[in-house]
């Protein structure tokens, strides 16, 4: 029993002090889902699996009678408020029209005049609260409007960023629900090597540090920096996770690619 334990002790000794290698794979720092918002059915598709896009770029248009019903609400409550508050002006405008015509008629000393006049005040009151309301009904619904008119982007999706596109769930004639993922595209400019590590080695690896970095596939080899160490997502692997920044240069380097890590001796 005693010897097991010196030749454990032993050979971890012995891999402490000599480099090792980990195995990663390339990731992409800049991954986007894109899902639609409104149920409808898919009008046109201008992408397929392995295009480029930039940012901006038509990926597919939609056509949703949920988003057409809920346009039409907000332009007629938008219409119906701006015709509503030309109502309550007009009131406004005859009542300053009655009031002018009474001063011409009557003389302030009049008791008929100044009972009349009270009473046109007190309408011309009443009617400016109901334009103020209404009024702000209709910025309300201006507001609500331009919301639309932006919703409109979910309607005919574009690319939020550069990228390729790598995923596809959709084809023309398709119907699809609100959160249904669509599209993803990923930044390949951008990009990162993830790498799992035992609990047994975490002493010898700290953000910051520079560490060799291999694309076998491409015989590319360069340096990279140690920019993040988080816990794994699954507690009982006792694996960390390690993300590794690094230069790509001129290779066509595509996230899911294999790649090595060496932690030198010392290090």
């Amino acid at each position: 029993m005693k010897k097991i334990i010196i030749v454990a002790l032993l050979l971890n000794v012995f891999s402490q002090a000599g480099d090792i290698t980990l195995t990663g794979t390339v990731v992409s720092d800049g991954q986007k889902m894109i899902g639609s918002r409104f149920m409808g059915y898919i009008n046109k598709v201008y992408v397929k699996i392995g295009d480029r896009v930039k940012r901006e770029d038509d990926l597919y248009e939609m056509e949703s009678a949920e988003f057409d019903i809920m346009k039409s609400q907000a332009d007629l409550m938008l219409e119906q408020s701006k015709v509503i508050v030309e109502f309550w002006r007009e009131k406004l405008r005859n009542v300053n029209t009655k009031k002018l015509r009474l001063k011409s008629t009557y003389r302030d000393d009049n008791k008929i005049f100044l009972t009349d006049m009270y009473d046109l005040d007190a309408q011309a009151a009443n009617i400016e609260s109901m334009l103020e309301a209404m009024q702000i009904m209709v910025k309300e619904a201006t507001i609500q409007a331009k919301q639309m008119a932006s919703t409109y982007s979910y309607i005919k999706m574009k690319a939020p960023s550069d990228g390729v596109v790598v995923q596809k769930n959709i084809k023309v004639g398709d119907m699809i629900m609100p959160g249904m993922l669509t599209v993803m595209i990923v930044d390949t400019e951008n990009l990162e090597i993830d790498v799992s590590i035992s609990e047994s080695i975490i002493s010898r690896v700290e953000t910051g540090m520079k560490v060799p970095v291999e694309i076998p596939s491409l015989d590319y080899k360069t340096m990279g920096i140690i920019h993040a160490i988080v816990p794994d997502a699954n507690p009982m692997t006792h694996k960390i996770k390690m993300r590794i920044r690094f230069d790509r240069g001129p290779k066509n380097i595509f996230p899911g690619m294999y790649a090595k890590v060496i932690l030198k001796n010392g290090k």
